[in-house]
C-alpha cells in the first residue's frame, strides 16, 4: 500500500547564496535581479540603505545581514522583490538558478522564524530556507528598537 500526504506545497523560487548560505525567493515575488553601481545606492538617516532603480528609489537590505550569516566581500548582486504592495532590494552574493522545491513547515518542525515561511531539502541534501517576502516587508516597516 502506498500512503501519499494530503497536501504537497510546491513552490517555483530563486535559488541565491549569501554568507555561505542557500535561500529561496519565491518567484511570484521576484520582480528583476541587478548589478548596483556604487553611485546608486544612499544612506538616509534612520531608515537605513537605499538603492536607485529606475528613479525609484527601495529599501536595501542584505539577507546575510537580515539573518546573522557572515557575509562575504564581493560584488553584491540585487533582487528587486515585492510583497505586501511594497517593493524591497534584497542584496545577495550569488544568483543560483532557478527551481521547483518542495515547501516544509518550518513551525511544526522547529519553530517560527521571522522572515522565513519554510524550508526545503535541496537535491544535494542541504536544507534552504524560504524568504517570506512580505513579512520581511511588515519587518521593515516596524520601528526600530533604540
Amino acid at each position: 500500500m502506498i500512503r501519499l500526504p494530503l497536501t504537497l506545497a510546491i513552490l517555483d523560487g530563486m535559488v541565491v547564496s549569501t554568507g555561505g548560505e542557500i535561500l529561496i525567493l519565491p518567484l511570484t515575488h521576484v520582480l528583476e535581479a541587478l548589478q548596483p553601481q556604487a553611485a546608486d545606492i544612499r544612506t538616509v538617516g534612520g531608515e537605513g540603505r537605499v538603492l536607485r532603480v529606475r528613479g525609484e528609489y527601495l529599501p536595501l537590505l542584505s539577507l546575510s545581514g537580515t539573518f546573522g550569516y557572515c557575509a562575504n566581500a564581493s560584488e553584491p548582486l540585487v533582487v528587486v522583490v515585492e510583497g505586501d504592495g511594497q517593493k524591497l532590494a534584497l542584496q545577495v552574493e550569488e544568483l543560483v538558478g532557478q527551481q521547483q522545491v518542495v515547501v516544509k513547515n518550518l513551525e511544526k518542525n522547529y519553530r517560527r522564524v521571522p522572515g522565513i515561511s519554510g524550508a526545503t531539502i535541496l537535491g544535494d541534501g542541504r536544507v534552504a530556507l524560504i524568504v517570506d517576502v512580505g513579512a520581511l516587508a511588515r519587518l521593515r516597516q516596524l520601528p526600530q528598537a533604540a
